[in-house]
């Protein structure tokens, strides 16, 4: 088993050498000490969230939140100005937006569209402030929130079919060639909003139409349902252009990343990427329903069960023993020792007390979890020699901890692959008959009747998922190209953008990582390190306390979007090039694995969680379109450290989810990478996260534990009885999968490097068969006509003439002719 956490560990020397360096991630620092709330009773609370998972917050939290930054709070009035008639000279005869009928409507963002091809590149900043203000609501001639919203969703909608979308991705393309910003941002010692003016602009206008037109609404007209579909296919399949409008976002990503184009406003960027993403390629539900409609076409068995709907109905576990009341557990044990004296005796000799079965609901009532937080290492280490030396005898002594109790039925109908039934019989016969017979799973001559219903019973829970398909198809077309003929490839919008991204893939994956880890919250800045904050500091400087800790919740608060916008949309990519091809998906993984993804959101995971969770890092006075229409208070230092009154918040929730999601495909039965996650001691870094109680979370937490129990050892084990359980009660059960007691036969460290290098060829071997067909001419039609090949017109150099009999003479007359050869050889 492996040795537990010590404090301060950096990357073991082998485990460093073997990771590229693209992004340099060290283990962090141990968190700040943890200051839990503690009720009357003294235990720490912990209360139960209620969290609704899904593919995005609400509508209306979604532009509220991410729309503007709070330090340009008043940039919408600047819109409300560059919309004034006579600054644009268009007659309204001193009507307001909401009265016009259609027609006029339309005339008037005509008008607005020609204003954008003037040359004047300040007239067309003017005039795409005008549009901005229409895609805002027209929020000057509104009275609450609700009819912003309305009118937004409604000029969105008008404005995409009068072609606004298109003349917004030209001047896009304009401002991201503009080398004359670049170059004047490198040069500028710091980088400000006023040198993303014009793309941020841009970018919102963009956002609000492709966020309104995404979200569907049961009171939407017809034509609107017609029009959103038009607009997910021409954001989809490349028109105007020969790649999706995602890949364009991906380019400016990595620009930025590279240090061309500082000036770039990257949250804007990110979630402009991350709705496209989700608007082409479908959210969670419809995942669901591709799914199902493949294994359809498949000839799969139906899948068991919904993920998401079973997580939703799952209750939240307590959470282990904080350290805080294991010091004073300690402390009290300490206290009694010192007024009584009691027989002692050696930790070793209290095994029969620590491997009780916990299964079992006796009277006693005393769970085994008291030292469940002892062995963290990072978090609150107590003092290992002392804890190993003598303690009381007497099991009865200790303080009472809450039992565990288990549910009457498991939430998950367990599963098994073809490969557990492989082993099991491979097993069986070596023990019963001596010998084996490869991947033979029918033939059951000469074992005993247990096993014969042991592999009925497998057989019955056997899962067979679509990857398992796909790679035994793609072996068949490796091995014969011919006889099978070309693949026939669907042209989806998920495998359009995988050929546009393959080339470049892994420099997308570092970039995204490079900003992950800057506006994670346990990175330290650096000199060196990328900019993130180009668009939100201000020209000027805050002077006053009040306007400092204003810019610091919008510093903070921006982070928190860019991280919830790299989580959602590298999960929506895993999933969708997982359908659509195990392949490209592991391609994906293993360069993100390659650029130090594991160890990337460990370090994120190293805080206090629970503080992360429930920042508040909103102003909900300040938020779009509240602002807009209600009088502002007077804000306060005081107001602003108390922030919002909510539980929560959604979207550092929504982010913790997102990461442990990827941290969980990333690794799952991949031995070499779980072997990363107790190298990195993320055992201690993942309980800690068990302190959040929302059902979901905790559920992919105890995930990634249970694939790592097996190698961190019978005293990790003992010591965590509490959370086995809790793997026991809400992870799936894998039929034969020993996870609890490490006796599992590919747990062979020598295979590991092995593993990933054979899983690498495979991908390329898939590459290069699939997307490199002009390249491959190995299986390429041979004339062997003889007539036809000599009857061939060839390019002859000028001179050949000049020296062919020379050539002649050399090559053919004086060259002895070996007739034995000639004949072997026939």
């Amino acid at each position: 088993g492996a040795s537990r956490a010590q404090p301060g560990t950096a990357h073991p020397p082998a485990l460093a050498a073997v990771l590229p360096p693209e992004i340099s991630v060290g283990m962090c620092q141990p968190p700040p000490p943890l200051t839990p709330t503690r009720s009357p009773q003294g235990s720490v609370d912990c209360p139960n969230l209620e969290f609704e998972y899904g593919d995005a917050d609400g509508h209306g939290a979604e532009l509220a939140g991410e729309v503007a930054s709070l330090s340009r709070i008043f940039l919408p009035c600047s819109d409300s100005r560059c919309f004034c008639p006579v600054t644009l000279r268009v007659p309204m005869q001193g009507r307001r937006w909401l009265e016009l009928d259609g027609a006029q409507q339309k005339a008037y963002v005509m008008h607005l569209l020609d204003g954008l091809e003037v040359v004047n590149r300040d007239k067309r900043l003017k005039v795409a402030r005008a549009i901005l203000y229409l895609a805002q609501g027209v929020f000057g001639d509104c009275d609450n929130e609700g009819d912003v919203l309305h009118w937004s969703r409604h000029n969105s909608f008008l404005l995409y079919r009068l072609g606004t979308f298109t003349a917004f991705l030209e001047l896009l393309n304009m401002e991201i060639d503009n080398s004359q910003a670049c170059s004047s941002a490198l040069r500028k010692p710091a980088i400000s909003l006023a040198d993303s003016t014009e793309l941020r602009v841009l970018l919102s206008v963009m956002y609000l139409m492709v966020e309104n037109i995404r979200v569907e609404q049961e009171t939407d007209p017809p034509e609107w349902k017609s029009c959103r579909e038009t607009f997910r296919v021409e954001l989809s399949f490349p028109m105007h252009t020969e790649e999706p409008f995602a890949l364009l976002l991906f380019t400016m990503v990595t620009k930025f990343c590279s240090g061309h184009a500082p000036h770039f406003p990257m949250k804007k960027v990110l979630l402009l990427l991350w709705k496209v993403l989700l608007f082409t390629l479908g959210g969670f539900e419809a995942l669901q329903t591709m799914k199902v409609r493949k294994r359809e076409e498949l000839g799969l068995p139906p899948l068991p069960e919904d993920s998401i709907q079973v997580m939703r109905s799952m209750r939240a576990a307590s959470p282990p023993t904080y350290s805080i009341e294991l010091v004073e557990q300690q402390q009290q044990k300490r206290g009694h020792r010192s007024r009584r004296v009691r027989p002692l005796m050696k930790q070793d000799s209290l095994d029969i007390y620590n491997e009780r079965d916990p299964f079992k609901n006796d009277d006693a009532g005393v769970d085994e979890e008291e030292n469940d937080d002892v062995d963290s290492g990072i978090e609150g280490e107590l003092d290992l020699m002392e804890r190993d030396a003598i303690i009381p005898a007497m099991p009865a002594q200790r303080p009472p901890i809450e039992r565990v109790s288990f549910p009457k039925g498991l939430p998950w109908a367990p599963k098994v692959r073809q490969k557990d039934i492989e082993h099991f019989l491979e097993a069986s016969r070596n023990k019963f008959i001596g010998f084996t017979l490869g991947q033979d799973t029918e033939t059951l001559i000469g074992l005993p009747r247990p096993i014969h219903e042991s592999v009925k019973t497998l057989k019955q829970h056997k899962y067979v998922s679509i990857s398992d398909v796909q790679i035994k198809n793609e072996e068949e077309l490796e091995k014969c190209p011919m006889s099978l003929g070309e693949e026939e490839v669907q042209e989806t919008p998920c495998e359009i953008l995988y050929r546009s991204m393959l080339y470049n893939l892994p420099q997308y994956m570092i970039a995204l990582l490079k900003i992950l880890l800057a506006a994670a919250p346990t990175s330290k800045a650096k000199t060196d390190s990328i900019n993130i904050l180009a668009d939100v500091l201000p020209e000027e400087m805050p002077i006053t306390v009040l306007q400092s800790m204003k810019l610091g919740i919008d510093v903070n608060r921006h982070k928190e979007i860019i991280v919830k916008s790299i989580s959602a949309l590298l999960l929506l990519l895993l999933k969708h090039f997982k359908l659509n091809h195990i392949y490209q998906f592991e391609y994906v993984s293993q360069h993100l694995v390659f650029a130090n993804c594991i160890p990337l959101i460990l370090k994120f995971f190293n805080q206090n969680i629970m503080s992360y969770i429930t920042a508040k890092n909103s102003i909900s006075v300040l938020d779009y379109p509240h602002c807009t229409v209600c009088d502002l208070p007077e804000l306060t230092a005081e107001s602003l450290e108390a922030g919002d009154n909510n539980q929560f918040c959604w979207r550092n929730l929504f982010s913790c989810i997102n990461l442990l999601r990827i941290l969980n495909k990333l690794t799952k039965w991949k031995h070499s990478r779980t072997m990363m996650l107790v190298v990195f001691k993320s055992a201690p870094i993942l309980k800690r996260a068990l302190k959040v109680k929302q059902a979901m979370m905790q559920l992919y937490v105890l995930k990634l534990l249970k694939i790592q129990t097996k190698y961190l050892g019978r005293q990790w084990r003992k010591s965590n009885m509490k959370t086995m359980s809790a793997i026991y009660q809400k992870v799936r059960h894998r039929m034969n999968d020993d996870w609890a007691y490490g006796n599992d036969i590919d747990a062979r460290p020598w295979d590991f490097q092995a593993e990933e290098c054979t899983l690498r060829a495979n991908i390329e071997a898939f590459n290069s068969r699939r997307y490199d067909k002009p390249q491959d001419s190995e299986f390429a039609p041979v004339d062997n006509c003889l007539q036809s090949v000599l009857g061939q017109r060839l390019e002859l150099p000028e001179d050949f003439h000049c020296s062919y009999e020379l050539w002649l003479e050399r090559e053919v007359f004086s060259q002895p002719i070996r007739w034995e050869e000639l004949l072997h050889y026939q």
